[in-house]
């Protein structure tokens, strides 16, 4: 079976931030570089999901006011479904 090619990162970092590192990796028992990786993974999906936000905020400012900026059917039926579900009980 095949496994992902794994590359090492060399990141130097300040003493202090380091033995926080250490100390949460110690703490969770597990190695100090799982703990980094999962942080930077974290870190990335925040910055991809920042980037799409942006991205369709961008696309909804630029149509604004334009025939793709609403389907008038769509917003019929939405405000119906929203009337229906406030009458019951």
């Amino acid at each position: 079976m095949k496994t992902a090619a794994m590359r090492n990162f060399h990141i130097p970092m300040p003493e202090q931030l380091y033995l926080r590192l250490k100390d949460a990796a110690h703490r969770q028992q597990k190695p100090a570089t799982q703990l980094a990786k999962q942080a930077v993974e974290y870190w990335l999906q925040e910055q991809e999901k920042m980037a799409l936000h942006e991205e369709i905020a961008r696309y909804a400012a630029e149509v604004a006011g334009t025939e793709a900026d609403l389907d008038e059917a769509l917003e019929a039926a939405t405000l119906e479904h929203l009337v229906d579900e406030g009458k019951r009980p």
